[in-house]
């Protein structure tokens, strides 16, 4: 059987071994690859392969991309450089989702920023993961990572996988390396809740507290965004209502102001005495503030803002809730499981979930239903002994 003949695509050269110094056989395909997307032209490619096997297959592949216009020619183009193009065209992102996306990336570009973007292997990405797992790792600015939670390795991975997805639509790559990498979630943490004796004892504690009223309004349901971007011209102490309608948030570290996320998020809520009275003894302070500072206040009309009237940065609320809770002598829960506390007595109070939902901010009620109403250890107990009575009376029946 005679030896098959050569397409005129492919050709055999001699060429000289780097490692060795010899001459060796070579199969060169040179083959049209259609055009390049990003100069217009027809791209024809040139490569070199050492078994003819492997010039043959390359050969049909480029033909095969070159009808499809999938061809990827080699380019430069780095990591560092495609995420920063990913970055740049979410121009329609909240700055929140931004700076999680750049938090999400930071350890990938950190490690392989500078590498050529077509050079990036699933062992690159896979390695990357591990290290963020075992924690050891450094920031840009020389801090040592501790071990991140498997919630935080899917979010890079998953990040990663988008900004290679933008890498393969914009012609750079030919696959997606982390595409089939599937970090596991791990277990969301279950939201805590204080009982009603909690907040009693809570609130009882809050009239010598500077900063009661945002307490007392997390508890009524408001996130941390919603009180650090609330406005007293969003608060009408007369007609008893309440406007939610700024958030304040941060990102990167620095706090931001944007709509809220949804429709929904934007509302106007009832007010009881209650409330009104809370919210005119905080106004009263503020007043005080600025009439004992002169012209040095610095009049924003935030609900939640230092002594010279600057409002609080997002993170500065956490902190003061935590001082709170502790002065107060209750157990520490997160400032926004206080609002799981407002979704859950509402419900365990059968209150309609679709009140429930708009009175959070919710667009679609299964979503307060799946994640701000709890049972607690009372519910439960009260669950158990109606329980037993039936148990109980169906045993009396049957005897």
């Amino acid at each position: 059987m005679s030896r098959q003949q050569l397409p005129p695509q492919i050709t055999k050269v001699t060429v000289v071994d780097r490692q060795s110094g010899k001459s060796v056989i070579r199969y060169q395909v040179r083959a049209d690859a259609g055009v390049d997307p990003t100069t217009g032209r027809r791209h024809q490619v040139r490569r070199r392969y050492r078994t003819e096997r492997e010039a043959r297959d390359a050969l049909v592949r480029f033909m095969s991309d070159a009808v499809s216009g999938a061809f990827v020619p080699r380019k430069d183009v780095t990591v560092e450089e495609v995420c920063a193009d990913f970055l740049k065209s979410l121009h329609w992102a909240r700055p929140t989702t931004l700076a999680g996306y750049e938090y999400n990336l930071a350890p990938l570009r950190e490690l392989h920023g500078g590498l050529p973007v077509q050079k990036l292997t699933r062992k690159h990405v896979d390695d990357l993961v591990a290290g963020l797992k075992a924690g050891g790792t450094k920031t840009a600015k020389g801090r040592v990572r501790r071990p991140w939670a498997a919630r935080s390795l899917k979010r890079t991975v998953e990040t990663t996988s988008m900004v290679l997805d933008y890498a393969t639509e914009r012609k750079f790559l030919t696959a997606n390396v982390a595409r089939a990498i599937k970090p596991k979630a791990g277990r969301k943490r279950k939201p805590v809740t204080y009982t009603p004796a909690e907040v009693s004892k809570l609130l009882a504690s809050l009239d010598q507290d500077r900063d009661g009223h945002l307490w007392f309004l997390a508890l009524c349901g408001l996130r941390r965004g919603e009180l650090g971007g609330l406005r007293w011209s969003g608060v009408d102490l007369k007609r008893k209502t309440l406007t939610v309608h700024i958030g304040r948030s941060s990102a990167g570290g620095k706090a931001v102001e944007d709509d809220p996320k949804t429709e929904s998020g934007t509302r106007t809520l009832p007010m009881d005495d209650e409330m009104v009275e809370v919210l005119r003894r905080a106004r009263r302070r503020q007043r005080a503030d600025r009439m004992q500072l002169g012209e040095a206040y610095r009049d924003g009309d935030y609900v939640a803002c230092n002594e010279d009237g600057t409002p609080y940065h997002p993170d500065t609320i956490t902190h003061r809730w935590a001082k709170a809770v502790k002065r107060a002598g209750v157990r520490h829960i997160r400032l926004h499981d206080a609002r799981h506390t407002c979704g859950t007595t509402m419900h365990l109070r059968k209150v309609p979930l679709a009140v429930i939902a708009a009175w959070l901010g919710h667009a679609d009620a299964s979503v307060t239903a799946r994640i701000y109403t709890h049972s607690q250890d009372d519910a439960l107990r009260e669950a158990a002994r109606t329980l037993g009575e039936v148990v109980s009376s169906r045993v009396i029946d049957a005897g």
